[in-house]
């Protein structure tokens, strides 16, 4: 398999734009695309963004995060669940803050300076994560993935996409698309 030329495949959907069915399955093609280039040992690298949740050390691919941010002001939403933290202005736009680990089922932690929030990389979907640390971006090879870290996570299972390993500490995959598409994130109301 050659190596996936990405200008042309931005390209290519962007033409998709008004078109979500065909979009979708174009991106499915190019995941698929992008996991065989892997299995073969053809892709070199894998970055993502690290952060911890609690007790985990979580990786997001670049592509989901648009930037990381200081904890906003948040003003409270009446009526929405306790890990809905509220509504923040971002750059003259509302964004949603979500606790991701109180979302999660874990106790929420007092507020420290090392969290942060996670911006989502949509524009249909304004979300913020907030995340108790981030560590920066992460490369990994191929020789470092763990599918099985994914397996038996508890509540982070569902939106797991796999796991590496790298200088001892394990890293679960987080997918912030397969998070904000979920009926649990999207039922915030109580």
């Amino acid at each position: 398999m050659s190596a996936v030329n990405p200008t042309a495949h931005a390209a290519d959907l962007y033409g998709l734009v008004g078109q979500p069915f065909e979009l979708l399955f174009a991106l499915e093609n190019r995941l698929r695309a992008a996991r065989l280039d892997i299995a073969a040992g053809q892709t070199q690298s894998w970055t993502g963004l690290g952060f911890r949740l609690r007790e985990h050390w979580l990786v997001a691919p670049r592509e989901d995060v648009r930037e990381v941010i200081t904890v906003p002001k948040v003003t409270r939403v009446p009526g929405s669940k306790a890990w809905m933290l509220g509504v923040a202005n971002a750059r003259g736009s509302l964004l949603p803050v979500t606790d991701l680990g109180q979302m999660l089922g874990y106790p929420r932690t007092s507020d420290h300076r090392d969290q942060r929030v996670l911006v989502f990389n949509s524009d249909r979907v304004p979300a913020g994560v907030l995340v108790d640390e981030v560590a920066g971006y992460r490369q990994f090879a191929p020789s470092d993935q763990r599918h099985e870290l994914a397996r038996e996570t508890g509540e982070l299972e569902p939106y797991l996409l796999g796991g590496f390993t790298r200088e001892g500490r394990n890293w679960l995959v987080l997918s912030l698309h397969k998070l904000t598409r979920s009926l649990s994130f999207t039922v915030a109301g109580v």
